[in-house]
């Protein structure tokens, strides 16, 4: 089975905030498959369903951002699955222009502190993550402020389309493989004529 985790802060005050990317590409996946996202366990708001012949657990922590670890560490230690090829996570990510995605296979926390608590709560860097890009912070903002502020309406819509295309390369690494999903996911801007 495999484990989905998107990573936000929970709240009605955070909701669409660039910190809650995670949370947005779970609740695409939840509504497109069906999947009831309608039980708190493990620290997190949960729901087990099927995408594509798939067996999943699809999570948002509840834990708030900086806490990831203790919610994925409860969901790795009870559902056991293998690490390094069915435990998904999904981010936010200054380091890349609102549009793009990066699928990695393993990697540092790159400085965010949800992954940084995963890693270290895993004591392993060896799972997937599908990074959202969500924009580098303005001359003489605050990190906090700005990962914890909304999109422009211009931006909003680039993020709900980046958003659709994060959930599709789930579906993609579940389906064809992280390499082949990488391959198609991981370029450098969207494509707006592309169909969502």
């Amino acid at each position: 089975m495999y484990i989905i985790v998107g990573l936000g802060n929970p709240g009605r005050e955070y909701a669409k905030t660039r910190h809650n990317a995670g949370f947005e590409v779970i609740g695409i996946l939840a509504d497109r498959f069906g999947i009831e996202t309608d039980y708190v366990k493990h620290k997190a708001i949960c729901g087990r369903g099927v995408i594509e012949g798939n067996k999943v657990m699809l999570a948002m922590p509840q834990t708030y951002m900086n806490l990831s670890g203790e919610s994925v560490g409860e969901l790795v230690g009870y559902y056991k699955p293998d690490i390094s090829s069915e435990l998904i996570v999904i981010y936010d990510d200054i380091d890349l222009d609102p549009g793009r995605i990066r699928i990695r296979p393993s990697g540092s926390a790159g400085g965010h502190n949800g992954m940084k608590n995963i890693i270290a709560r895993l004591g392993t860097s060896d799972f997937i993550r599908v990074r959202i890009g969500v924009g580098g912070k303005p001359g003489g903002y605050d990190l906090a402020d700005y990962v914890l502020g909304t999109y422009t309406q211009s931006q909003q819509d680039v993020m709900n389309r980046t958003f659709i295309d994060a959930a599709n390369a789930v579906v993609s690494i579940m389906n064809d493989g992280v390499d082949e999903a990488m391959t198609k996911y991981n370029r450098s801007k969207r494509n707006d004529d592309e169909s969502v």
